[in-house]
């Protein structure tokens, strides 16, 4: 297994199909077309060609950074790739968050994440989400 990290590219179709392939909800490849190239950082795991983990962080780049969209190929799970993305990410932020930036994520598993310095805001805090029928083209 050699494995390679690029930052900063995803292609759309390789996005969608390892949201799905980790479990993640799907998102349409019209979406991942406009989302991507509107991320502050993105961190992609390959395999040689094949896209075996990702994660990317999105948000205004000052006030507001949300961690997003990470992800482990179900064969790859179990070696670290969570981990490595995540010191990718947490690179990153470190170079360009301010005094009084917010870091944000909705985290499926919250154990994997407290274990790299992250914690829970509840009680304090709740987090909320509404959904949108998509609009009429």
């Amino acid at each position: 297994m050699t494995l390679n990290y690029v930052e900063n590219f995803l292609s759309p179709s390789e996005f969608c199909d390892l949201r799905v392939k980790a479990g993640l909800s799907a998102k349409s490849l019209k979406a991942a077309t406009i989302a991507l190239p509107n991320s502050l950082y993105a961190i992609s795991i390959r395999d040689g060609e094949r896209l075996v983990a990702m994660g990317r962080v999105v948000g205004d780049g000052a006030c507001n950074f949300e961690v997003v969209d990470v992800a482990v190929d179900p064969e790859y799970q179990g070696k670290g790739l969570g981990r490595k993305v995540m010191e990718y990410i947490d690179g990153y932020l470190a170079s360009v968050a301010l005094e009084g930036s917010y870091v944000s994520m909705i985290a499926d598993e919250p154990e994997f994440y407290q274990k790299l310095g992250y914690r829970l805001v509840s009680p304090a805090c709740q987090g909320m989400t509404k959904k949108f029928k998509p609009a009429e083209q």
